[in-house]
């Protein structure tokens, strides 16, 4: 998995000596002068050690800012055993927001799969900017002013959660909300939030109360709800590739069209235009119409790709890219794996590799988790 890092080091550098905040640079020089000691990175470690002592073997891929935005935690908590590539800029004595914009886009050029992020709800707006509901984000709350959703109640809990999508754990992934508040008016006591927007947070979770049936998921209902969800989706001028499986039957039921129940059948504006289609069938539909595949997990296995779908060929999913593939799956299939990861085996070494990570499940409406696929 690849896991991005940035820390805001002046996060709450203000907090301890009544400044209400640590944004600007008098305020961080003023907050030194009375005796603050910034805390970002030592809360960054608490984070660290929570992951790594749950989970010792995880096979983690870190992309960091450098030193204090990030490299130093790293290495100070992982030492010699780590796989880590640090972002090749130098850091000013200060960093201000700019430092933080530069590292969000590198780590998006890296093609990570989450960003944690120490800081407040300040640096939360700054990924927002740039982030915005591309990849999923985790907060360490170590500023002064926490009114966003994306942060962790502490940060020893961020490390549970990461721990948790490490470890296999049913991992939600909920949108929320991203919240300022006005430092000056906050000096004078008032309280002046403003929200900003969404991203995507990793929530460790139970089976949500609306599927529950005497303590288990109701697999009907789930799949009934995941239909609707995705229908609502559909685009006109999008090429839908619905897989095979009793899963995405269930979409085809509720669209009312007939369905290979073992083939790929290719759906466009309400209409099946290809029927049990192979892999140059596929090619040529990519050729004419912008495309999205659907596809389900085998169960017990956790393939997504490589096992009953061969059509899928490295070609095809080369030209479809991972972004337009769309999983879906009941948290109970997923639980039946324990743990285990998602499994990619297209043929293509590279591309599995490329593809690994982690990846969104559509688990119900409105509903979706986030969980490891990996190269086989």
């Amino acid at each position: 998995m690849k896991i991005g890092l940035i820390i805001n080091p002046w996060a709450g550098v203000g907090g301890s000596v009544a400044l209400k905040g640590s944004d600007g640079p008098e305020i961080r020089n003023e907050a030194l002068k009375r005796g603050a000691q910034p805390k970002a990175n030592d809360k960054t470690a608490i984070t660290l050690q929570e992951l790594h002592a749950r989970s010792p073997d995880a096979s983690i891929h870190w992309y960091s800012a450098p030193g204090k935005m990030g490299e130093e935690a790293i290495r100070n908590e992982y030492g010699a055993n780590l796989s880590l590539v640090v972002q090749p800029d130098a850091l000013p004595e200060q960093t201000e927001a700019s430092e933080t914009y530069r590292a969000a886009e590198w780590l998006l050029a890296q093609s990570v799969d989450l960003i944690l992020f120490a800081g407040g709800d300040g640096t939360a707006r700054n990924l927002l900017d740039v982030v915005g509901e591309r990849i999923p984000v985790l907060g360490i709350p170590a500023g002064v002013k926490i009114h966003s959703g994306v942060f962790a109640v502490t940060p020893h809990a961020a490390g549970d959660v990461l721990a948790g999508l490490l470890n296999g754990d049913i991992t939600e992934l909920h949108q929320e909300e991203v919240r300022d508040i006005d430092e000056e008016a906050f000096r004078s006591d008032r309280v002046v939030a403003r929200y900003y927007g969404d991203m995507k947070v990793p929530v460790s979770g139970e089976f949500m109360q609306h599927v529950k049936v005497g303590g288990l998921e109701s697999q009907d209902l789930v799949l009934n709800d995941i239909a609707d969800w995705f229908i609502e989706t559909m685009q006109d001028d999008v090429c839908y590739f619905i897989g095979s499986g009793k899963s995405t039957a269930t979409i085809m039921d509720a669209l009312h069209l007939p369905n290979t129940l073992l083939g790929i059948d290719a759906v466009y504006q309400g209409q099946v235009v290809k029927a049990d289609c192979s892999e140059a069938d596929l090619l040529s539909l990519l050729s004419q119409y912008p495309c999205r595949a659907l596809i389900s997990i085998i169960g017990g296995q956790g393939h997504i790709f490589g096992r009953g779908n061969a059509q899928f060929s490295p070609q095809v999913l080369a030209q479809l890219t991972r972004e337009n593939i769309d999983i879906i799956g009941t948290k109970t299939k997923l639980k039946s794996l324990e743990g285990r990861p998602l499994l990619i085996d297209s043929s293509d070494p590279a591309l599995d590799r490329a593809w690994a990570g982690l990846m969104p499940v559509m688990t119900g409406y409105h509903d979706h988790v986030i969980y490891p696929v990996v190269a086989r």
